[in-house]
């Protein structure tokens, strides 16, 4: 029976290993993308301590983030990891103190350019590796839990965390590409009504020439005439549920109903909301009630049934209007994503200007790693999610050599996805990006 060996040496002599061998991938196409050049021209503001570049200290929050690195203070072991420093390109990683200190003042001085540069490029890369005609609209909002004293955290609706202090913010995901489209944050007490039509308006306003067609899926927050309104007079449609007032459930259950698919019936009918401009088509949708209680806020339970009720301008059949909105749930899974594998809900100083910078931040790592994946990564690859490519692509160990003076990332011998690697390195190189090419925004109305 073979035993392991019973004495090892152990020498601190690896100077050239690291154990993200998978970031020459990104480096490369952060490279394509021209992100230094991007960040050194379009985002600038003074700084005390010029030893970090404005574009150093930016790409040194994206790569941790995408390689999760959570916290802060976990990015000190890039200061000791020489390859990872030489292969993208940062002579020195910056300590966490340092980048605490430029998040206070990227937030304060640089966040607005920042926003305009993320918004230019996304305009640039929605479009591709085909043209949209139609874009669809995912919005929902989050609580990120504050712990300690965290300027502008406020006690707000916290289902999870009652009575604690939150963030909130507010996301809209493109529901065919999953890049984020829009994004802000707010204190924790704040309604979502009272923020959602700035957003809707700023959304509308980066729509690109030659979209024909906006579908928008929401939570029940957008349930309002004024919302409707508005996506009406932009010629949008929409599939948002209902709130369930006496009135509405009246109406649900005097519906006729038919079965439209296995257990499902479907019922469509007009209804005049009070303080409504006038009446609009509402869709319900009654199922058995399953065993164990659902804690969905839009299902409504009556006898044997659960209900859901959908307003919509849809030009669909009830069955088609209710599966539209259930694709809404791509939204959910690129918070929970954004929450748990980017590291948004790890609130990095007690500065709101701080915070809302390093969100913003996050927003744009998130997308960074959507374009990777969509335009570059093998397409069997592209629907994985976070993790699971960063244990196949990026986690990987690797040792930096120059035999014969030639500059070689040896990856292991036993490394089973050699082939989905060098086809990925391929794609990156046949890539090319051109932020002047940006397909510019339509009129807004338009």
């Amino acid at each position: 029976m073979p035993f392991g060996p019973r004495s090892v040496r152990v020498s601190f002599t690896g100077e050239s290993l690291t154990h993200f061998g998978g970031i020459v991938l990104l480096q490369r196409f952060i490279a394509r993308l021209g992100l230094r050049s991007l960040f050194s021209h379009h985002v600038r503001f003074a700084q005390r301590n010029n030893r970090y570049a404005v574009s150093e200290s930016l790409l040194a929050l994206v790569y941790p983030i995408i390689l999760g690195i959570g916290r802060l203070d976990a990015t000190r072991l890039l200061q000791h990891n020489g390859v990872f420093q030489y292969l993208t390109g940062l002579p020195v990683y910056p300590d966490p103190q340092t980048l605490r200190r430029f998040l206070v003042r990227f937030g304060q001085a640089g966040l607005a350019r920042f926003l305009r540069l993320h918004e230019q490029m996304g305009l640039a890369l929605v479009q591709r590796p085909r043209r949209l005609r139609t874009l669809i609209f995912d919005w929902d909002t989050t609580v990120l839990t504050v712990y300690g004293k965290r300027e502008g955290a406020a006690i707000g609706y916290n289902p999870k965390k009652r009575g604690r202090p939150s963030y909130l913010p507010l996301l809209c995901v493109e529901g065919q590409t999953r890049d984020c489209w829009e994004a802000s944050y707010h204190p924790g007490d704040t309604h979502p009504a009272s923020v959602i039509l700035p957003a809707l308006e700023r959304a509308f306003a980066k729509v690109p020439a030659g979209v024909r067609t906006i579908r928008m899926r929401a939570d029940q927050a957008f349930y309002d005439h004024k919302i409707i309104e508005f996506l009406e007079a932009k010629r949008a449609f929409y599939a948002i549920p209902a709130r369930l007032t006496g009135p509405v459930k009246t109406r649900v259950l005097a519906a006729r109903y038919r079965r439209v698919s296995g257990s499902v019936d479907a019922a469509a009918f007009q209804y005049h909301p009070w303080n409504w401009p006038g009446p609009r088509r509402f869709i319900a949708i009654r199922r058995p009630a399953p065993e164990e209680p659902s804690w969905q806020l839009t299902l409504w339970r009556q006898g044997a049934y659960v209900y859901q009720v959908i307003v919509t301008n849809l030009d669909l059949s009830a069955l088609n209007v209710w599966r539209f909105y259930n694709d809404r749930s791509q939204a959910e899974l690129v918070i929970r994503e954004l929450k748990e594998a980017y590291a948004m809900g790890k609130i990095p100083t007690a500065s709101w200007d701080a915070n809302v910078g390093y969100f913003h931040v996050v927003v744009f790592a998130y997308n960074v790693l959507n374009w990777f994946k969509r335009l570059c990564v093998v397409p069997e690859w592209q629907r994985l999610n976070l993790q699971t490519l960063r244990n196949r692509l990026l986690l990987i160990p690797a040792e930096l050599v120059r035999p014969h003076g030639l500059l070689t990332l040896k990856l292991p011998t036993s490394y089973q996805h050699r082939k989905q690697f060098a086809q990925t390195l391929a794609r990156i190189g046949r890539f090319r990006f051109n932020l002047t090419r940006a397909q510019p925004a339509a009129k807004p109305g338009s």
